[in-house]
């Protein structure tokens, strides 16, 4: 299934049958290089918190698996971000830039790969965020991210929803491979990109946001 251009997604965080982020995106494009995706700065997101309002990066792991979660909604306020879904990849890539929107660098989001859903009214795809990631400054350095997180909740195998330490870091390295040689999308392709004026950043979110997870065989 492919993607109009201009059509409005949702880029959704599930975690078994349950919601960890929406994001609401435009389809710049969806090609045989994959789905590029825009996520405007003020676009009500919805994500998942403890019932006292604290994310899952405020707390141990082992604390947060105890307690009883909800979905809350409110608006991403950071700069817009280009996120490019390659085909038959477990990874993403986002591109950041600064409030006057010159590019900034690429962040690898290392992700179960995405699966698509098109109920027709509202589509999207569905990830399972893996949580290490690359980060990669625009001259190609780069550098892991979030390995403590990552190795902290390895240790609790019934409630984390990696179960295959080797291969994330392995499709990590593939594209790490990818950025020190300089290849699509790493080669400046993208960088100066600028959203269709007309795109206005949704407010709320489309009925049908909170559907159950795509199923993963």
């Amino acid at each position: 299934m492919r993607f109009a251009p201009g059509r409005e997604v949702l880029y959704r965080n599930v975690d078994g049958p349950r919601l960890a982020a929406v994001r609401p995106c435009r389809v710049v494009s969806d090609d045989d290089r994959g789905l590029l995706l825009w996520l405007a700065r003020g676009s009500a997101v919805a994500i998942e918190v403890a019932e006292d309002g604290r994310g899952i990066r405020d707390m141990p792991f082992d604390e947060w698996t105890a307690l009883p979660t909800k979905i809350i909604t409110v608006s991403w306020q950071g700069p817009g971000v280009l996120k490019f879904i390659p085909p038959d990849a477990d990874h993403s890539i986002w591109f950041f830039r600064d409030d006057q929107h010159r590019f900034t660098g690429w962040y690898v989001n290392l992700e179960e790969r995405a699966l698509r859903w098109d109920d027709g009214p509202m589509a999207g795809i569905d990830v399972i965020d893996q949580d290490l990631d690359v980060v990669v400054r625009p001259d190609r350095s780069w550098e892991w991210k979030d390995e403590d997180e990552f190795t902290e909740r390895l240790a609790f195998p019934e409630h984390y929803w990696v179960h295959d330490e080797a291969a994330v870091r392995a499709e990590g390295l593939r594209v790490i491979k990818l950025i020190e040689a300089g290849e699509f999308p790493f080669d400046g392709t993208w960088t100066n990109y600028t959203p269709d004026p007309a795109w206005h950043p949704p407010t709320t979110l489309p009925p049908g946001w909170n559907r159950p997870a795509e199923p993963r065989r």
